[in-house]
C-alpha cells in the first residue's frame, strides 16, 4: 500500500509546529485547448464546448470527453432548450498526443443534420449534458474498463439526473438503467476509492429546519457500479444564511455550484468545487443570473471518498480573472464561471488541471465556453514551510503501515534542511531512525528526494505501523518546503 501525504492533508499530518500553509498558484494557458466551432452552423458544438467532462492519459494520448452546446436548426434532436434556440448535449470526443492541441475525430456513430462524420458519442439518451468518464483498470471485465456517468433530462419528471454506461474502448458504449439514482442530480465528477463508485455534483434539497437551501454538494455511491444507493452523502457544502427567507438557489449569495470535481490518488481525493456567486436578476424574473453571476475554483481534499474539506478555509484557489475566456469576441458582456469535472491527472511530472471557462453572457445569443488547462508541479496543490520568524519545525503523520521493501520519499525544495525520523504508534521515537541517527535526502529538491537512514535499512520495519516525523530547519540551503511525503513500495 503506498501512501501519499499531501501538504495540504491535515488529517494525514495532523500535528505540526511552527508550520504553516502556503498554497501554490498553478500556471494557467491562457489560450483555450478546445473552442466550440462557431463557423460552422452544423458542427454539435457551434455554440460552447463545456467541460462538464473528463480526460484520460493512456499510452501517451490524451482523450476527452465534453459536453456540446448548439443552435437548434432541426435535423438533430431537439433537446432542452436553454434559452430561445439553444440546446444542451450531444456529448463529443477529442482526441490529442501533447494534451494541447486537439482533434475531433469522425467516429460516424450518429448522423447529425444529414451527416455521419461528426465527433458524437452514440448514446441512449439523445438529451444529455455533462459527460465525466474514467478509466477502471481494477475492474476485471475488460468490457467494463471504461466508465460514463452523464446527465439525462427525464421529461415526466422535469429534471436532470445521472445515467451510467460503460465501455471497452472509451468509444463504443453500452448505457446502464435509466434513473439509477432516482432524484435530481448535476454531476461534477465520477471516481472509484477504496473499492466503492462515487458521483459527485450538486442537488437542490432542503435544508435545516425544512428550509430551501441553494446548490451544495453531494454524492452518491455504488459498490459495483451497477447498484446505486438511493441515500445520498453531504460532499461539500457552504454555509447557508442564517435568516431562513434568505435562502435557496434564487437568492443572491455564495454557492456550491455541480459539486466537486475529484481525481483518486489511492488514499486520498483532491478536488475543486465551483464557488458560484448567485446573482439573479429577480426583478427580470432571472433566477440564474445571466450576465451577472460569476464562478471561481476553490480547493478540497478528502480522505474518505465522500465528505471534503478546504485546506484553507474560504481560499479563492483559482479566481475567474485568472482563466478568462480567451476566445470571445470583445464587448460583450458576460459573468465569468470556471468549470470543475473529471479534469485532474498527473502525467510525468506535472500536475494537469483541465477546467471549463465559460462565459455567461447577458444575451444568450453570445453563448459560449471553451476547455482550458492549468499545470503544477506534480502533487505541489501546496507546501509546509515555517513560519516567517521561525528557525525550525516539524510535522508528524498519522500511523502508517510499512509493506515489504518500502521506502520513503519526500517531495520537497529546500531538502537539505529536512530530516525524518521514525516512531511508533504512540511517538515514542525509535533510536535508530532518530536523533543523530534520522534520515536525510541525497537531493537538495525535487518531486521524489529519496530518504535514508545511516543506522538500519527501513527494510527492518517491515509489516509495523509507524508515524514518521519530517523536521524542518533554515540554514545555508533553499527556504525548506514540504509538498508531500510518499511512503511505499
Amino acid at each position: 500500500m503506498a501512501h501519499l501525504l499531501l501538504a495540504i492533508d491535515n488529517e494525514s499530518l495532523p500535528l505540526r509546529r511552527n508550520l504553516c500553509l502556503y498554497i501554490t498558484r498553478p500556471q494557467v494557458r491562457a489560450e483555450p485547448v478546445l473552442t466550440p466551432r462557431r463557423g460552422d452552423p452544423d458542427a454539435p458544438d457551434n455554440a460552447a464546448a463545456h467541460f462538464y467532462g473528463g480526460v484520460v492519459h493512456e499510452a501517451g494520448r490524451y482523450r476527452m470527453w465534453y459536453y456540446a452546446c448548439h443552435w437548434d436548426r432541426g435535423g438533430g434532436p431537439a433537446g432542452v432548450p436553454l434559452l430561445g434556440d439553444l440546446r444542451e448535449g450531444p456529448v463529443c470526443y477529442a482526441e490529442s498526443g501533447d494534451g494541447v492541441h486537439w482533434i475531433r475525430p469522425g467516429l460516424g456513430q450518429v448522423e447529425w443534420r444529414g451527416r455521419r462524420d461528426n465527433n458524437i458519442i452514440r448514446l441512449d439518451a439523445a438529451v444529455n449534458e455533462g459527460v465525466h468518464v474514467i478509466r477502471d483498470d481494477e475492474d476485471p471485465d475488460a468490457g467494463r474498463r471504461y466508465k460514463m456517468v452523464y446527465n439525462d433530462w427525464v421529461p415526466e419528471r422535469g429534471f436532470w439526473t445521472v445515467r451510467t454506461a460503460t465501455s471497452p474502448d472509451g468509444l463504443a458504449w453500452t448505457d446502464g438503467p435509466r434513473l439509477p439514482f432516482d432524484g435530481f442530480l448535476e454531476q461534477a465528477s465520477l471516481y472509484r476509492f477504496r473499492g466503492l463508485y462515487y458521483i459527485a455534483g450538486q442537488m437542490l434539497l432542503a435544508g435545516e429546519g425544512g428550509h430551501a437551501s441553494g446548490r451544495q454538494g453531494f454524492a452518491v455511491v455504488s459498490p459495483d457500479f451497477e447498484h446505486w444507493l438511493q441515500e445520498y452523502g453531504e460532499s461539500f457544502l457552504l454555509p447557508e444564511p442564517s435568516d431562513p427567507a434568505a435562502r435557496g438557489c434564487d437568492k443572491p449569495y455564495e454557492q456550491v455550484h455541480i459539486g466537486v470535481g475529484a481525481a483518486s490518488f489511492g488514499n486520498v481525493c483532491v478536488g475543486l468545487y465551483g464557488l458560484w456567486h448567485n446573482r439573479p436578476r429577480l426583478e427580470d424574473k432571472d433566477w440564474f443570473g445571466f450576465g451577472a453571476t460569476s464562478g471561481d475554483f476553490g480547493l478540497v481534499i478528502s480522505n474518505d471518498g465522500l465528505h471534503f474539506r478546504e485546506p484553507v478555509k474560504g481560499h479563492v484557489w483559482l479566481h475567474r480573472d485568472e482563466s478568462p475566456c480567451a476566445a470571445l469576441p470583445p464587448g460583450v458582456a458576460h459573468g465569468r464561471i470556471l468549470c470543475q469535472g473529471n479534469g485532474i491527472l498527473n502525467v510525468g511530472d506535472r500536475t494537469l488541471i483541465y477546467h471549463g471557462r465559460w462565459a455567461n453572457t447577458a444575451d444568450v445569443k453570445d453563448y459560449y465556453a471553451e476547455v482550458a488547462l492549468a499545470t503544477l508541479p506534480r502533487d505541489r496543490w501546496g507546501a509546509l514551510g515555517l513560519f516567517p520568524q521561525a528557525a525550525d519545525g516539524s510535522v508528524w503523520t498519522v500511523p502508517l503501515t510499512l509493506p515489504r521493501g518500502a521506502q520513503v520519499s519526500l517531495n520537497a525544495d529546500g531538502a537539505g534542511g529536512m530530516r525524518v525520523e521514525v516512531a511508533d504508534e504512540r511517538f515514542a521515537l525509535l533510536p535508530a531512525f532518530s536523533g543523530d541517527r534520522a534520515g536525510r535526502l541525497a537531493a537538495p529538491d525535487g518531486l521524489e528526494c529519496r530518504v535514508s537512514w545511516p543506522g538500519p535499512d527501513l527494510a527492518a520495519l517491515a509489516g509495523q505501523t509507524v508515524r514518521l516525523r519530517v523536521r524542518l530547519a533554515r540554514g545555508g540551503h533553499a527556504e525548506p518546503r514540504l509538498y508531500a511525503i510518499n511512503a511505499g513500495i
